[in-house]
Order: structure tokens, then sequence, then C-alpha cells
């Protein structure tokens, strides 16, 4: 089977969504989780997140609701957003990214509406996990180099945003494309057609003067 990389950062609620759906994904191809800092991606790009333009946000956060209720995931918009997601990211490093882990941390952060930037969330979710030295775990350096290290990986293959699936050096990006993708795992001829070359190869018309 291919492997996927999957990038993601618990910031992101449509990741959150995504990954309701990950086992479709690994019905067909070996899972990579590959924890990312959303804004060193953002920073690289030099874009902003939808949460930092105003009526984006609004619309943003309506559309994530909308598409959790559509598609029966259950789904409540935490205390704050945007939230500091450092020390969720680090702790899914400090836990071998274990699948049932990081869904453990999806899942109480957009399920309970608590605020994630408040101590006390952080412990609950440590608790409910089983573990007694969250705070020492994401403060160890090597925890640290390690999420630097795969969101500098994360640029390096051209990923812009999360969520991500990266494969065979596509990219498949937002839970939008997760059915892109799976279409691609069953038939990866699907990248080769005519139409998808010319997609990938179309000239630029006028670029937008900084």
């Amino acid at each position: 089977m291919p492997q996927v990389d999957w990038y993601y950062d618990f910031i992101s609620p449509f990741t959150y969504l995504a990954s309701h759906r990950l086992v479709e994904v690994a019905d067909r191809a070996t899972l990579r989780y590959c924890p990312v800092l959303f804004a060193g991606l953002l920073g690289h790009w030099e874009h902003k997140g939808p949460a930092e333009i105003g009526p984006k946000r609004v619309f943003s956060y309506r559309h994530v609701q909308w598409l959790a209720d559509r598609n029966g995931i259950a789904f409540r918009m935490p205390g704050a957003h945007p939230f500091n997601p450092l020390p969720y990211l680090r702790l899914s490093i400090a836990l071998e990214n274990e699948p049932a882990a990081v869904q453990g941390i999806f899942d109480f952060l957009w399920q309970r509406g608590l605020d994630p930037g408040a101590a006390e969330t952080f412990a609950r979710l440590c608790e409910s996990l089983g573990v007694s030295d969250g705070v020492e775990r994401v403060a160890d350096p090597a925890v640290k180099a390690r999420l630097k290290q795969n969101t500098q990986q994360a640029i390096a293959d051209g990923v812009f945003g999360v969520p991500t699936f990266a494969v065979n050096g596509a990219l498949f990006w937002g839970f939008d494309a997760v059915d892109f993708l799976l279409d691609y795992l069953d038939d990866p001829a699907l990248l080769q057609s005519e139409a998808m070359q010319r997609a990938s190869t179309l000239p630029v018309g006028v670029s937008r003067i900084s």
C-alpha cells in the first residue's frame, strides 16, 4: 500500500472533521501522522488564516458547523478560537502520534466547548488520556524540535494548509478533498488525465501587484 502523510494541527476545525474519515484512508494506504504548526505554514507562504479575516472567520465557523451537522460528526466550537495549539501538538508528539491519542485530543477540543488556552483544559485532557506528566512531556526539547522538523518538512513538501494529505508527491488539502484523495488512491492514474495535466501546468495570466 502507498504511504499517505497526514499533516494536521489541532487548531483547525476542518482538520478535526477530516480526522473522522481517516479510517477510510487507512483502508487504502499506510497512514503516517505528521503534526505541524499551521501558523508556521502561514508565515512561510505569507498568507492569513481564515480566522484572521473578519468576514471569512464568521463564514468559516458557520460552514464548519454546517459540515459537521451534515456529516453527522459531533461538534462544538471551543470556548475561544483561534487558540495556541502548541501544547496539544507537542503532546501528540510525546505520545508518538498514536492514532487513538490523536483522535482523543481532537475530540476533546472540538466536542466539549472548553477554552483550549486554559491550563485546566490541558490538565483535563491529559487526565482523559491517562497522562500524568503532560506538562513535563510537552516541555521536552526533543519534542519541540520534532514539531519544528515536521513543519519544515511540510513546507519542503509544498504543504500550505491543514489538513493536507501527501502521497506520491501529490497534495490533497482540506476536509472536502478527502473524497478526491480516496478516488486517487483507488485510481492513481486520476492525475494523469489530459485535463489534470493541463490544470497542473496552466500559465499565470496576471500577478497581483504587492
